[in-house]
């Protein structure tokens, strides 16, 4: 997501490399390209007007400093803009009382069944035991895909199969969570193909008998300016409290991230970044604003690592690097941490610069499935000692994994390169990082 809008973006601001001063007519050109590249994007053209003048306005305003340079500065004035179009800080759920109350509502197919779990088991991790209620009594199956969402992640689900009053389920729900002492109710509400009156009907008469602490509009980042449209219609309806933007992991040209606060008034909360369950990010203006330009958004990959990584295990692996006896057992485990952090590309183009770099890569979530595969097929002694691999056990390991003994050789080496930089830097050193080809790449 907005890798296109992030290269039309610097095609843009290289209007200005040269200029030593900012001028009406140099900032028009840059600005020009700025407000194609958000249209591109599918951001509204009032929001993109808008935009365009406010950059414009606070650039000419401004002195520019001999140590910053014109593109520089309006870099800078661009980043403070966008961050404030897309709703200037985090907003973080209010959850209050005892039971707290969630309703999540919006289109069939924007991903509320599964959002409400992601929702579900971030709350339990917060310490408050939470509880799914189904009042989506339309759609075939949609209780029994909440059910499951619900054991995917441990967390309880209310549900009366077979019923059709969406507002009795919910109040009954309530009325269990009250009385079971659960911590929170999150109630997942019927989707329709198109909005309609009997939707908006259902939906309004359920809020009126829950009366939640945040009504969340889960949409789909891929239906653009159509998802600023129906989100316009629901916030009309039901006044909700923020968005919960689903599927902003895929080819969305970002155009539902850049408008909805400035169209509706209302915060994104909550991006979806991935099929996981744990693929549920709190939305930073500041941040998204980082990735647009280039920036990186090292802070969010920071905080996944945190979340991903055992203490525990990061403290052996450390010790382990310092003795110089990291193996490829260890490496597989490693592995597995990463995978939990989400989306390898996505993860990759938090990196300053990276986004760039991965254009035209497809590196998708079984980038590491050759290396995982080659190592499962060692025996435990290999993997403890790789220099015993010779060549006839790096046979065996190749047709084992279905790869080539190219393949093996390969990741002999970058692990070998791998082990002596990691072991450097665990020792307070500052290795040449070697160039290791990135796995999964193709294209």
């Amino acid at each position: 997501m907005f890798d296109h809008l992030q290269e039309r973006f610097e095609r843009a601001f290289k209007v200005l490399k040269g200029h030593g001063s900012i001028t009406e007519v140099n900032v028009g050109e840059t600005l020009k390209e700025v407000r194609k590249a958000l249209l591109d994007a599918d951001v509204d053209f009032k929001t993109a007007k808008e935009f365009v003048k406010k950059v414009k306005a606070e650039a000419l305003g401004r002195e520019v400093l001999t140590a910053i340079q014109p593109g520089q500065l309006l870099i800078k004035i661009t980043h403070e803009e966008l961050t404030k179009l897309m709703g200037q800080a985090a907003a973080p759920l209010e959850l209050k009382g005892q039971p707290a109350s969630i309703l999540l509502a919006g289109l069939q197919g924007a991903g509320k069944t599964t959002h409400a779990g992601k929702l579900a088991a971030r709350i339990a991790k917060s310490g408050r035991k939470p509880l799914l209620v189904a009042c989506d009594v339309h759609r075939p199956a949609a209780v029994d895909q909440l059910e499951v969402v619900g054991q995917s992640v441990g967390v309880d689900v209310y549900s009366e199969p077979g019923v059709k009053d969406a507002v009795g389920i919910a109040t009954r729900g309530m009325a269990k969570a009250k009385s079971e002492g659960y911590g929170a109710v999150i109630v997942d509400t019927a989707g329709r193909l198109a909005i309609d009156e009997v939707l908006m009907d259902e939906i309004s008469a359920v809020r009126k008998a829950v009366q939640p602490q945040e009504t969340l509009f889960v949409v789909d980042a891929m239906t653009g300016q159509d998802a600023v449209q129906t989100a316009k219609a629901f916030n009309e309806r039901l006044d909700f409290t923020g968005v919960v933007l689903t599927k902003l992991d895929g080819d969305a040209r970002g155009g539902a991230a850049l408008s909805i606060f400035s169209v509706v008034g209302k915060p994104i909360k909550f991006v979806g970044t991935g099929e996981k369950m744990d693929a549920l990010d709190v939305f930073h203006p500041e941040r998204m604003a980082d990735r647009i330009l280039g920036k990186g958004d090292v802070v969010s990959l920071v905080e996944r690592a945190q979340q991903a990584i055992d203490d525990q295990e990061a403290k052996r692996i450390e010790a382990k690097l310092r003795k110089n006896t990291f193996d490829l057992e260890d490496f597989l485990a490693q592995i597995q941490q990463i995978k939990k952090m989400g989306n390898v590309k996505d993860l990759l183009g938090m990196v300053p610069g990276m986004g760039k770099a991965l254009k035209g890569m497809d590196i998708d979530d079984n980038a590491f499935m050759g290396i995982e595969s080659i190592i499962r097929s060692m025996t435990p002694k290999e993997r403890a000692e790789p220099s015993i691999i010779n060549g006839s056990r790096r046979g065996r390991i190749a047709q084992g994994s279905g790869r080539s003994v190219e393949d093996v050789n390969r990741l002999l080496k970058q692990f070998q390169e791998m082990k002596k930089m990691m072991g450097s830097m665990a020792r307070g050193g500052m290795p040449k990082v070697p160039g290791m080809r990135m796995p999964g790449r193709r294209g």
